[in-house]
């Protein structure tokens, strides 16, 4: 490989519209070029960094059982109507009709077809299965952005996982959580677990994998002592536990009307009639899958969306307009209540549980109802954890205050459980004879997205620094002074050692001066280089620079080679 015949089109100045460091990076160092919004060409070096992190993620799939496939990217349209997901997946979604008039789609994700090539197992002797691939996936982002960050055409290692039951579910998924950090820890990003919503995919538990960075997309609160971490969607924390001699004081034998002119807020009822937010019954209204619904929070709480999906199943959600608010309650918002509401479904956040003595809308414009008592007046068809959790309040295991980080969503793994095995009647033959269910898992983790988080975490003022173990080339052989013959034919020499030690190495032949190869080879991130020039060669020394430390060490010729390998061995196992 010669950096004078390989193409990588470095830029000096930052493209004007990169932002995010690695998004910056990968267009200066000559990695990625885009086509339009979502879409990139991966240009020489970037298709080698791809094919590392592949082979990182393919051993560790490998290494606990798991065997590579290979499933279409264009699917039929019946697939997916058969799980429902149709309709769910939205404008998500790409979909097509072929010429006969079929409706097609692009593949988001796989389980539909997993599933189905799963029909063919028959027997419980058969399980567990883990199936794995490398595959395109497009989605249609709003808002693509960051580069490799957030695109609409991207490639996902996907893994589905069947088991026999729940146990063997819980085993599968533990050793993907295994697997994962084992891949993360090898690509050089400080993955972290983290509780998650398990959203379209349905099922239980989910875990994501995140790597905390400023310019990740997504909160996480996490614990500073490190034994709690989850997605704002999911996460949850202690709350102080209420007095209910607290709450006695306020209490009535019944809700009692009041008059509360102008109040539009929980801040306006706060601060003119001694209903403080934490003794206030927010209510929202939501239409859920066509369906009215009256959600309820706390006064001083936020409603987490996401929970409130999760809680109810619903496909389809949206805040109901405010015509039909006024035609269902007769009152519009800032009035709103549950009370003697029996006509539509309530739902309530676990908070306002066991309360007494609060403070809600009376469904009549401007005026409220103190001295509610949540058991007694409002028919709660349903309790969940619907608040968003905040920064400072009280971490569930130890109590200490929770903080919120911004994070890179590097991995997610979920524990379907039934869903897809329902939906296609998976079914094998228990060791009694009898049909069984399959229990199904799905583990992703995505290889662009990977790719950049690891620039966002390695890089510096003079451009990326990649971990050995994904970098393009482990080291470049720059030729200081080219014009040389004595040190061009010594540069040959040293960098056809470097190949017969089987390192992975490019040679800078270019006829440019020697700052602008050090700047180049600094930009594209290559971990270690070996400098020939005119000074070392008289003392038959070559210096190798290390790019993430900067430092360098002279080394004489005919050792360069064994001294760059073990060096490089070492930077990838991290043992001497």
């Amino acid at each position: 490989m010669r950096w004078s015949t390989m193409h990588i089109p470095t830029l000096r100045e930052d493209p004007a519209e990169a932002g995010a460091p690695s998004h910056r990076l990968l267009l200066r160092a000559g990695y990625i070029r885009q086509l339009m919004a979502g879409h990139y060409s991966l240009l020489p070096l970037a298709v080698r960094v791809r094919l590392k992190v592949i082979d990182i993620i393919r051993d560790e799939m490998n290494r606990i059982g798991a065997q590579e496939i290979l499933m279409p990217v264009m699917h039929p349209a019946e697939v997916w109507q058969r799980s429902g997901r149709w309709e769910l997946m939205g404008e998500a979604m790409f979909r097509l009709k072929d010429r006969k008039g079929a409706d097609l789609a692009l593949g988001m994700t796989h389980e539909e077809i997993v599933a189905t090539l799963a029909t063919e197992l028959s027997s419980y002797r058969e399980l567990p299965q883990m199936w794995y691939q490398f595959q395109t996936k497009l989605r249609d982002e709003a808002r693509p952005k960051a580069g490799l960050m957030r695109t609409r055409e991207f490639t996902m290692k996907d893994s589905y996982s069947f088991d026999l039951d729940a146990a063997g579910l819980d085993k599968s998924f533990d050793l993907h959580r295994k697997a994962y950090a084992r891949a993360f820890e090898r690509l050089g990003i400080p993955a972290v677990p983290a509780e998650a919503s398990n959203g379209t995919m349905g099922g239980s538990d989910s875990i994501e994998f995140i790597c905390p960075s400023e310019t990740g997309e997504d909160d996480i609160i996490v614990c500073p002592t490190g034994d709690y971490a989850a997605n704002r969607e999911k996460a949850t924390s202690a709350l102080p536990a209420v007095d209910p001699a607290v709450d006695a004081v306020a209490a009535l034998p019944a809700p009692e009307r009041f008059g509360t002119p102008g109040v539009r807020t929980i801040e306006d009822l706060a601060a003119g009639y001694d209903a403080p937010a934490d003794r206030q019954i927010k209510t929202l209204v939501y239409v859920l899958d066509g369906k009215l619904t009256l959600v309820l929070v706390r006064g001083d709480h936020a409603l987490e969306e996401q929970k409130l999906v999760d809680a109810t199943g619903a496909v389809a959600i949206r805040p109901a307009a405010a015509d039909e608010i006024f035609e269902a309650l007769g009152a519009h918002p800032g009035s709103l209540g549950a009370v003697g509401v029996s006509e539509y479904p309530v739902i309530a956040d676990v908070a306002l549980r066991g309360r007494a003595g609060m403070t809600t809308g009376a469904n009549t414009d401007d005026v409220h109802l103190r001295g509610v008592d949540v058991a007694r007046d409002i028919a709660v068809g349903q309790w969940a954890d619907l608040r968003t959790a905040q920064p400072g309040e009280a971490c569930i295991h130890d109590g200490q205050p929770l903080e919120v980080i911004k994070a890179i969503e590097v991995g997610h793994i979920f524990k379907l459980g039934y869903k897809f095995s329902n939906a296609f009647d998976l079914s094998v033959l228990g060791p009694d004879g009898k049909p069984v269910r399959p229990i199904m898992g799905s583990y992703g983790i995505g290889v662009e997205r990977a790719m950049a988080a690891i620039v966002e975490v390695h890089h510096d003022a003079k451009g990326i620094v990649w971990p050995a173990a994904v970098a393009p080339f482990e080291a470049v052989v720059v030729v200081a002074q080219q014009d040389d013959p004595a040190v061009a034919e010594t540069g040959g020499q040293v960098y056809r050692w470097l190949q017969d030690a089987g390192v992975d190495v490019i040679i800078d032949d270019r006829q440019v001066r020697a700052g602008v190869k050090f700047s180049d080879a600094e930009l594209v991130g290559i971990p270690f280089r070996v400098t020939i020039g005119k000074r070392g060669l008289a003392d038959s020394i070559a210096e190798l620079t290390d790019r993430a430390t900067g430092e360098t060490v002279r080394v004489p010729l005919d050792e360069i080679a064994e001294h760059v390998r073990k060096t490089i061995a070492h930077a990838i196992s991290g043992r001497p």
